[in-house]
């Protein structure tokens, strides 16, 4: 078995490149809707191996009010980035239009994370 996650977000072409930007990745396999302004189905993979795959929300997610109550319904786990440089870059990206839910700090189990939810609505927890 595998898991593979998924975000549907709107504005996914700016999302993708977003990702790409903050961990390193590439886009590996994209189907775009029929005027070419969304995905229908995007994957992105980091050193070849699949990360995440994202897709144009259908209904509306009003991001301002996750913002603003700081939901976290699911966060999404990147960790063993490598380095603090990679960790840094990642919240750098995540973190502009977004909220920061924890500041890079050190934990027991991480010398160098963080807790965002980016301007997506998407929850993520980064670690070196």
């Amino acid at each position: 078995m595998k898991n593979y996650t998924q975000v549907y977000v709107k504005n996914s072409i700016e999302a993708a490149e977003t990702y790409c930007n903050a961990f390193g990745a590439e886009i590996t396999f994209e189907i775009k809707d029929a005027a070419g302004t969304a995905y229908a189905h995007c994957e992105l993979s980091v050193n070849g191996e699949g990360f995440l795959a994202l897709a144009e929300a259908k209904n509306p997610c009003d991001v301002a009010f996750i913002h603003r109550m700081k939901w976290e319904t699911m966060t999404f786990n990147a960790f063993e980035m490598g380095s603090e440089e990679a960790v840094q870059r990642a919240f750098d990206v995540l973190s502009s239009g977004g909220v920061v839910l924890e500041p890079i700090h050190e934990l027991p189990w991480s010398k160098y994370c963080a807790t965002i939810i980016d301007k997506y609505g998407v929850c993520w927890w980064i670690s070196i």
